[in-house]
């Protein structure tokens, strides 16, 4: 048989149920074969194949999907994918083509093959494995290959195939796997009296917070929900964990970060012990300021990956290399303590503080991002997934303000936090979702940058309501030069030279319909008809191009021409002084 169709058979055995990809003639063997065994889903740029594989993997809990792509151009448009998926430790799974083995050049010319660059040295940085099949390999070398990325700290692999190798006859026996492939356990064993040293800080603090991050599965927050509600401990999410606890639980206390909500910064800065789990406290999670980060407490972070635990910062009193997930199983277990007063005051901040600052300002006409996620969130069912893009206001205000309800799903790819993302990963979101209805959100200055998936969209009829925020171009870009050089705008919009296109026009050349929405929508007879149709659908947002965008961070360019931000609990606009008396009550 043809090797290419004995790797689709192997990708078969392994779970995998869908391709997305764009046709070349360095991978058509492949494309070939798979086309007979998978569910095949072509995109007009191959960045939006690898977006769409990471997110469909995070959505679908069971089918699996990876992206083809030819030789050359096809592996470098789909770089930008693999470093997303790298950053955020999502699985992707990606198969490119290549020039025959006796036309590669070895580094010993630039190139040698038609379209040839050496995609497994460009892959290399930001995948967990990244190989050249320059022979034929056995089932058990291609699984180890292929399954390195779903195992432990997850993240992409990239195969490269020369096209020979995908046409070679093969004999199925001799390559065939000795044993069935049992993923290993990668994690390290967490000893017992490791687990009894938390449960001792949690019984011994005053105001204690659990930190949820993207590393606690989905089943495993939803196994220990209920006993999270007896626990009593507060619980928060870092952005990659948004859809772990639902806004409604009642020990629900937000999502700090950078560009986070104020009172959960508030709260957290004030803890005495903070576990956080699976969550690896970047910069953006601990802010810049990471010195002041707990400044009152100890911090317990539990991580599969012993370098984020080492990495410097923040401090971290004790640190525990093994699965997050484990952890929270065994804490949930307990009976700990009474935080019953720390509690009480944490949710007297969150009445206190709201999640629209009323430090805002929307023209007149316009409508507040922050209302439209705050209305959105009330119109959505437990059944939806959002897909918040993962770049600019768009992305920021959802995190600041949308509050999910337990069975949705919602994430985002915020490490990388490239523009352009928001369609490709709702392509994937909804495709994997069986139906859901998905909601795409993002600005026009992102979406313009991959709007070619609108015809996928279409072909593909997925339920997809797809929101833009038209505000003229970069918000987030026109907003720091406004901070920082004195309102000096340079190609950050319309205004001073952008492209945009004309969204009614557009969507009418891909059939799907559109309509504007501004103040009131959420009472809008055609908009409630549209947003509850099945099949896709836009909203074009009218967002004020001078809105505001707060609470923020706020740094400082010092003298010596370096940046210098202030810790999480102290956000823009500032706190009138009998709220902040109120609310830094332990600091």
């Amino acid at each position: 048989m043809k090797y290419s169709d004995l790797l689709a058979d192997w990708l078969v055995e392994l779970g995998y149920t869908h391709c997305f990809f764009l046709a070349g003639g360095n991978i058509m063997h492949q494309l070939e074969s798979c086309s007979r065994k998978f569910t095949c889903i072509p995109v007009v740029h191959e960045v939006a194949a690898g977006i769409a594989v990471e997110y469909f993997n995070e959505v679908a809990g069971g089918p699996r999907a990876f992206a083809l792509v030819t030789a050359g151009p096809g592996l470098t448009n789909i770089i930008t994918a693999m470093a997303g998926a790298y950053l955020e430790s999502h699985e992707l799974l990606v198969l490119g083509g290549q020039v025959k083995v006796a036309d590669l050049a070895r580094g010993q010319v630039r190139q040698r093959g038609i379209q040839e660059v050496d995609g497994v040295d460009i892959a290399r940085p930001v995948t967990v494995a990244s190989k050249l099949m320059d022979k034929v390999v056995n089932q058990q070398t291609f699984v180890e290959w292929s399954q390195a990325g779903s195992v432990g700290r997850k993240g992409p692999v990239f195969i490269e195939l020369p096209l020979d190798i995908q046409g070679a006859p093969v004999d199925r026996e001799e390559l065939a796997a000795k044993q069935e492939y049992l993923a290993p356990n990668v994690f390290r064993p967490i000893p017992n009296e490791t687990l009894e040293q938390v449960c001792g800080l949690l019984r011994e603090a005053k105001r204690p917070v659990l930190l949820l991050g993207g590393g606690i599965q989905r089943k495993t927050a939803a196994a220990v929900m209920d006993q999270l509600a007896v626990l009593g401990i507060p619980v928060m999410t870092t952005w990659n964990g948004l859809d772990r606890i639902p806004t409604e639980h009642p020990y629900y206390f937000g999502r700090p970060n950078t560009w986070g909500q104020r009172s959960a910064n508030i709260l957290m800065q004030q803890a005495d012990v903070l576990v956080a789990l699976g969550a690896r406290l970047s910069l953006q999670e601990t802010g810049f300021n990471w010195q002041k980060f707990i400044p009152v407490g100890k911090v317990v972070q539990v991580d599969c990956d012993e370098r984020e635990l080492t990495k410097g910062h923040p401090r971290v009193d004790l640190p525990i290399c093994g699965d997050a997930n484990a952890v929270l199983q065994r804490i949930a277990e307990k009976k700990l303590g009474d935080y019953s007063e720390w509690v009480e005051f944490c949710r007297e901040v969150r009445g206190a503080i709201s999640l629209n600052d009323p430090g805002n300002q929307t023209a007149e006409g316009y409508l507040s991002p922050y209302e439209f996620f705050l209305k959105i969130s009330e119109m959505c069912g437990g059944n939806d997934v959002l897909v918040p893009c993962s770049s600019g206001s768009a992305n920021t205000v959802a995190m600041q303000t949308f509050e999910q309800k337990r069975g949705q799903i919602a994430f985002n790819n915020g490490g990388l936090a490239s523009m352009g993302y928001g369609l490709g990963a709702s392509i994937g979101a909804a495709v994997a979702s069986g139906g859901r209805r998905t909601l795409l959100v993002e600005g026009d200055g992102g979406f313009t940058q991959n709007l070619q998936e609108l015809g996928t969209v279409r072909e593909q009829k997925l339920n997809l309501k797809i929101f833009i925020f038209d505000d003229h171009g970069y918000a987030s870009i026109r907003m720091t030069q406004r901070n920082y050089f004195g309102g000096r705008y340079v190609g950050c919009d319309i205004e001073t030279g952008l492209g945009m296109p004309n969204w009614e026009k557009l969507f009418a050349a891909y059939d799907i319909p559109v309509m504007r929405i501004g103040p009131g929508f959420e009472s809008d007879p055609e908009f409630l008809e549209r947003f509850n149709e099945v099949g896709p659908r836009g909203f074009i947002v009218h967002i004020d191009p001078e809105q505001t965008y707060f609470p923020k961070i706020s740094s400082r360019v010092t003298a010596s021409g370096g940046m210098e931000s202030n810790p999480l609990h102290y956000m823009t606009p500032d706190l009138d002084e009998e709220l902040a008396a109120k609310v830094f009550r332990y600091l």
